[in-house]
């Protein structure tokens, strides 16, 4: 069976009709596909935004200046690391309570010191890295310690419930009463060779 030039045209016509439409489809299936995948980056990027409150990490060398940390009513600070290596005075995390009920200044927290191996400090045991959260409002001061450099972590919440309640949840890791086996009589004498 030989085909005529005309009916190749024709068929190869209909080829070319056939490609254009699955194109056409997936084309439109490929543009929905990638509409749906912005929309979905878009709302998971606007969430991370919303909720995600990062850490922030600063250092503080011998020339820096303080860093000042300015925490408004209804927000706390968390301090999660403040170390410091070198240097002979230690660096110290200074709050000033700017409320109406409270006022003044303390130190707070001082920097643990990492480099334990060298100078007066050889022959400590290491320290235990300590936290801290810092209720607003508060003005809270890192001053720079000449020849150390500090490092500290923290993070600033707000502190969605508002005055909450006064209900103190103590921890402790001593563990509560424990069953112990008590002696019973038992109703049959035994005898114990």
């Amino acid at each position: 069976m030989d085909r005529s030039p005309s009916s190749e045209l024709v068929a190869d016509y209909k080829q070319f009709q056939l490609a254009e439409v699955e194109t056409a489809c997936i084309s439109s299936s490929m543009k929905i596909f990638a509409a749906r995948c912005l929309i979905a980056v878009v709302v998971l990027a606007a969430a991370s935004s919303a909720f995600a409150n990062p850490f922030k990490t600063k250092i503080i060398t011998g020339t820096t200046s303080a860093l000042v940390i300015t925490v408004p009513d209804d927000h706390f600070l968390k301090i999660t690391n403040f170390t410091q290596q070198g240097g002979t005075d230690r660096g110290v995390v200074s709050v000033t309570l700017t409320g109406d009920e409270n006022s003044g200044t303390a130190n707070v927290l001082t920097a643990t010191r990492i480099d334990l191996s060298t100078g007066t400090n050889s022959q400590n045991a290491p320290e235990i890295i300590n936290r801290v959260i810092i209720a607003g409002p508060a003005q809270v001061t890192v001053a720079p310690v000449t020849g150390a450099t500090l490092f500290i972590t923290y993070r600033k919440e707000s502190n969605e419930g508002g005055g909450g309640s006064n209900n103190i949840v103590f921890i402790s890791p001593t563990p509560g009463a424990t069953a112990t086996a008590t002696p019973s009589f038992s109703p049959f004498p035994t005898i114990t060779p």
